[in-house]
């Protein structure tokens, strides 16, 4: 199942990321190593949030990544919030249909 973790960030994002970037990156990368994590990424024009994409099977996965993540832990992220996607399209789709 894939699930989309959705952060919305503070004010001060861009001005404060750089102190937590390289562990928040390894953080996440280790996720990925383990088959947890897929893409991730900040939204542009605004920079006011980023999501997240896991694959897993529950969404206590990426919600204990969000739990110790450490934008998360330092303030950078003001709410987040983890919502199952059913995919049906595509080579990685966990529902395809066709």
């Amino acid at each position: 199942m894939h699930y989309l973790l959705m952060y919305d960030v503070s004010a001060e994002y861009l001005q404060r990321r750089g102190e937590y970037r390289a562990e928040h990156l390894k953080y996440a990368w280790a996720a990925v190593e383990r088959g947890e994590l897929l893409l991730a990424g900040a939204l542009a024009e605004p920079v006011d949030g980023a999501i997240l994409l896991f694959e897993a099977d529950s969404a206590d996965v990426p919600e204990a990544f969000a739990a110790s993540d450490p934008y998360v832990r330092a303030g950078l992220v003001t709410h987040w919030r983890v919502r199952a996607w059913t995919t049906v399209v595509g080579e990685h789709a966990s529902s395809p249909v066709r």
